[in-house]
């Protein structure tokens, strides 16, 4: 790809990421409620599938991204933590991807109504990735002008868009792909690989496996330099950021390890409390 198409693909897609969810659309989606004047673009429903109204519960709280784990079972994608709470019922469409054309087709062709940055769709592989993501390509081909797109070396923006995270064996046939509905979830390793933005728009790790602090106590210094500098070399490459496994229990230590993470730069805050974060991101009055 020359390098000015790559820059205006890179620019392209981080002003496709910048955004996410939704204010109410209709009242055909039952039991949405008005909220501020803003929506959360940092806040990531962590388990999303989980709460009592997958990815409605997050839109009332107006995050930014969300996240599926899915397993293929025959031709059907179906969202579940693990093979013990698969529900025939329980497909990606009926969770996901048809309440977002609804909701998109609502507000006249955003997520969140007068606003056209992307929602983020993190879809977590949980069975083998090359057949998943291949069936999964499939059922996002259904979904017209829907999703960010990347064809051909450009990036075209969408009112979703669709990352790729869980079983590694996505990467080989989405990198075979001159035409992708979806980009991969990459790993601070990625942050020396030769995979650009337009591939790889995210990145997404462990907290454990890179940090001791926990909270409590002071940060110590050399792992806040650590952190800085992660989300420094992601920035530059035009890449945004999340950690997993951070704490979460409602208390000191989180509020600590949030305030660190947004002073830091950290897009996406990751949470399985959806109030907790909502609370936590408006008194703190972060923009995305």
């Amino acid at each position: 790809m020359a390098l000015t198409t790559r820059r205006r693909a890179l620019s392209t897609l981080g002003a496709a990421l910048a955004g996410s969810v939704a204010l109410p659309a209709a009242r055909a989606l039952a039991g949405e409620q008005q909220h501020g004047p803003r929506p959360l673009w940092r806040a990531h429903a962590h388990n999303d599938y989980e709460h009592p109204r997958p990815l409605l519960d997050a839109l009332d709280h107006r995050f930014g991204s969300v996240e599926a784990d899915i397993h293929l079972v025959g031709d059907q994608l179906l969202v579940a933590h693990g093979p013990e709470d698969l529900d025939p019922s329980r497909t990606l469409e009926s969770l996901y991807l048809d309440p977002l054309a609804a909701r998109v087709r609502a507000n006249h062709g955003s997520v969140h109504r007068g606003d056209r940055r992307s929602l983020q769709l993190l879809i977590d592989l949980k069975t083998e990735g090359s057949s998943t993501y291949l069936e999964l390509d499939r059922h996002l081909k259904r979904y017209k002008r829907l999703f960010t797109t990347y064809a051909h070396g450009r990036v075209c923006p969408g009112p979703v868009t669709a990352v790729i995270s869980g079983d590694r064996a996505a990467r080989a046939p989405m990198e075979a792909q001159t035409v992708r509905r979806a980009f991969y979830d990459g790993r601070i390793g990625d942050l020396t690989s030769a995979a650009p933005a337009s591939f790889v728009p995210l990145i997404s790790d462990n907290w454990t496996l890179h940090f001791t602090w926990q909270g409590v106590g002071a940060f110590p210094g050399a792992e806040r330099q650590k952190l800085h500098a992660v989300v420094g070399a992601a920035h530059a490459r035009g890449q945004r950021v999340r950690f997993w496994a951070t704490p979460d229990l409602p208390g000191p230590a989180r509020e600590a390890v949030w305030t660190e993470l947004l002073a830091a730069g950290v897009d996406h805050l990751n949470t399985d409390d959806l109030a907790g974060l909502e609370a936590f991101l408006d008194a703190h009055d972060q923009p995305a």
